[in-house]
């Protein structure tokens, strides 16, 4: 089945600031958008934070496998009534990649739990992404390492949980390193965060990286057949099969 994939992006810094939008005319989220589609086979639609309801009402999201997110400038503006509606869904088992400086997003530090701070300078710096988990599917197809000549540093420390899998460290120029792919579970939902990307350089037409994201958006996929939030069940003892669910700790089940 053919994975649908919803690119989220802010969309700001192209249309204030020209460098930018000589780099990525169409947006960075077309470009995003453009490089899934080159390496999967998926259904790759855009939407951006100055839609209604920033293009994720309940009904989009409930048609999107896995949403790819990448802001930067505007965080806050992002409505928390809608940060919650995503939250629910990655919890239900919708996929979730969130790039670069998405780590200050309020969905990806909901999520967290942390502050998701890290040390940064954007000086133009070389950034080497080595495989550490090469039999990783997200490692698959790409070489080792990844060089992008000019970059944003991104450095440790990295407020983030101890990632369920650490699957690429970036090591810089001015001689920082970085955990710059991780995996993490929250509920039925798989998560991927991967660093490499800025707007103020083309990397997200650099081909490793797009083929990197394309392996993050497969890899986040739920095998679930539909999405749910995991519930909580009471079971008698030696009934395996037929537990009583609950909404909340202290209400009596529905069917008590």
């Amino acid at each position: 089945m053919t994975i649908r994939v919803l690119v989220w992006g802010e969309n700001r810094h192209e249309q204030v600031e020209p460098h930018v939008r000589e780099i990525y005319p169409d947006g960075m989220h077309e470009t995003i958008a453009a490089g899934i589609r080159e390496n999967l086979e998926a259904d790759v639609s855009t939407t951006t934070l100055d839609e209604p309801e920033h293009g994720l009402t309940e009904e989009v999201l409930a048609e999107t496998d896995v949403l790819v997110w990448w802001g930067h400038a505007a965080h806050g503006e992002v409505d928390d009534k809608v940060v919650d509606r995503v939250y629910q869904h990655v919890l239900s088992g919708m996929g979730l990649v969130v790039l670069h400086s998405g780590h200050w997003s309020k969905i990806f530090g909901k999520l967290m739990g942390t502050t998701c701070t890290l040390r940064w300078r954007s000086e133009r710096d070389r950034e080497l992404v080595w495989t550490i988990n090469p039999t990783h599917p997200i490692a698959q197809g790409v070489p080792h390492p990844i060089v992008i000549e000019q970059q944003e540093m991104y450095g440790e420390f990295f407020d983030i949980p101890v990632p369920d899998e650490l699957i690429f460290v970036s090591s810089f120029s001015g001689g920082e390193v970085f955990r710059s792919g991780c995996t993490f579970r929250r509920g039925h939902g798989k998560i991927f965060y991967f660093s490499p990307g800025d707007q103020d350089f083309p990397v997200y037409h650099h081909k490793d990286v797009r083929k990197v994201i394309a392996n993050g958006v497969g890899w986040a996929k739920t095998d679930l057949p539909s999405r749910a939030l995991p519930t909580l069940l009471r079971y008698e003892t030696e009934d395996f099969f037929n537990g009583k669910g609950y909404t909340g700790p202290i209400e009596e089940p529905a069917d008590a």
